[in-house]
């Protein structure tokens, strides 16, 4: 099952050395496949986001993606974007510059589409109970997901420990994001 660690300023900092550290190291603990850098508060976003990158390309397994800014995933060669689903309109876009698509995702009719306009993944969330982020959808919800539609879905939303992943890997989701697990 495949990793997938988001990273939040309020545990990789906003201070480029301390941010770069933090994360190599997270890095080298869980070996994700995947990585998101997303800070929806950094004033110098597009700076730390070429550090995350930096970071990323140290590391020939893990493939790279920026929160929602497709023209700074392509200017810092980034793997992709990852979409919010309020940017369905973007995924041609982002697809047309070369880039991977991820796009965040909270209803089936959602997935679907996003299957339907050409994002490579999603994220389906919350799986379980989540600050602020609303009722879970639940393991049975993810697993029917899981069988109705062929595209690669991360399970997203309280996966905190090893017993959430336990709970998820009979569904044969292509893997699980996560911000709080990987820190």
């Amino acid at each position: 099952m495949h990793k997938y660690l988001i990273t939040s300023r309020e545990f990789y900092t906003d201070t480029p050395a301390i941010f770069r550290n933090i994360l190599h190291e997270q890095f080298k603990e869980h070996l994700p496949t995947y990585a998101l850098y997303r800070d929806k508060s950094n004033p110098n976003y597009d700076k730390q986001a070429s550090h995350f990158i930096e970071v990323c390309s140290q590391f020939e397994n893990i493939k790279s993606f920026i929160h929602q800014n497709v023209e700074l995933a392509k200017e810092l060669n980034a793997t992709g974007v990852h979409l919010t689903s309020s940017q369905f309109d973007k995924i041609k876009y982002a697809k047309e510059l070369g880039l991977e698509v991820i796009i965040s995702t909270h209803t089936h009719a959602e997935v679907f589409k996003a299957k339907q306009l050409g994002a490579d993944a999603v994220t389906y969330s919350p799986i379980f109970t989540s600050p602020n982020k609303g009722k879970p959808k639940g393991v049975e919800d993810l697993k029917k997901l899981v069988n109705e539609c062929d595209i690669n879905i991360f399970a997203l939303g309280g996966i905190v420990e090893q017993k959430q992943i336990e709970k998820i890997k009979n569904t044969k989701v292509y893997g699980f994001a996560s911000i709080r697990y990987f820190y």
